[in-house]
């Protein structure tokens, strides 16, 4: 009777850490597998200006793994852009192939945890009607770490 007590008691006590240890990971950290990308006419997103992939990459507190993610303003380079989106290009200028397309909620803010590898791509920002290029192809999809930093403030209109 002793054996049986202590083996439901490790068994239980085995199972209850199991269970903390899995939720301890949940509550740390988001997870990369959670699927978090920006929609016209949203307002879920916040901070904007920073680097959005400090908090939203692996380990960090964010929902999901940015690939892409940044804020867009308008001509003023004061006021957050509130639609429009970003456009991946093959070549250089809107050439090539139209590769993926964010959109830009109405804080100004576009954001995508689908899997984009950057290389090679050109980005344009499309805000009322008119589009504007990057003329390079960045090495990664974090706008932020640059743009409003050691480069302008990413405009259009």
């Amino acid at each position: 009777m002793k054996k049986l007590k202590l083996s439901i008691t490790l068994i239980l006590g085995i199972g209850v850490m199991i269970l903390a240890q899995s939720c301890e990971k949940e509550g740390s950290s988001k997870g990369c597998g959670e699927s978090n990308i920006s929609r016209a006419g949203s307002d879920e997103s916040h901070n904007n200006n920073q680097n959005c992939m400090s908090c939203h990459a692996s380990g960090g507190s964010g929902e999901g793994c940015f690939f892409v993610a940044g804020t867009a303003y308008k001509s003023d380079k004061t006021t957050a852009a509130n639609a429009g989106s970003i456009k991946l290009y093959t070549e250089a200028n809107g050439g090539g192939t139209l590769k993926h397309t964010v959109a830009i909620d109405v804080l100004g803010n576009f954001h995508t945890t689908e899997n984009i590898d950057m290389t090679g791509l050109f980005p344009a920002i499309t805000l009322g009607g008119k589009e504007h290029y990057m003329s390079t192809a960045p090495s990664n999809g974090s706008c932020n770490t640059c743009h409003g930093v050691s480069t302008d403030k990413l405009w259009g209109e």
